[in-house]
């Protein structure tokens, strides 16, 4: 192809080395190309620089913290540096409440983590 990346670009974004692994795992045979983030910072500065075709971002980051609140304001952040770029926001402390917010603030779809 002689497209300047012809792999579609995933940022999957997480504080759990584990979940980073295992997404890495499923999607580098499907043919993307991965970029990983620990914290919101490296996910904005990714976000920033990549031109990225989709994103998957947990709800939260910081030890002990299960509101959703960082992941919020890092979709609504990444929305505002690409707002055609499809985000998935995933966690483990999902609720009915959570998913609404999220799909408010521009989330393609909720994925609650085992």
């Amino acid at each position: 192809m002689s497209d300047t990346h012809p792999l579609p670009r995933l940022l999957v974004a997480d504080d759990q080395v584990d979940v980073l692994e295992a997404l890495r795992l499923l999607v580098k045979p499907e043919g993307y190309q991965l970029e990983t983030a620990s914290s919101v910072a490296v996910a904005l500065a990714v976000a920033e620089s990549a031109d990225l075709d989709v994103a998957v971002i947990d709800l939260n980051y910081a030890r002990d913290t299960t509101s959703g609140a960082e992941g919020l304001d890092l979709l609504q952040q990444l929305r505002q540096i690409e707002p055609t770029l499809g985000v998935v926001v995933m966690t483990a402390w999902g609720s009915i409440e959570l998913a609404v917010e999220a799909m408010r603030r521009g989330a393609r779809d909720f994925v609650q983590k085992p």
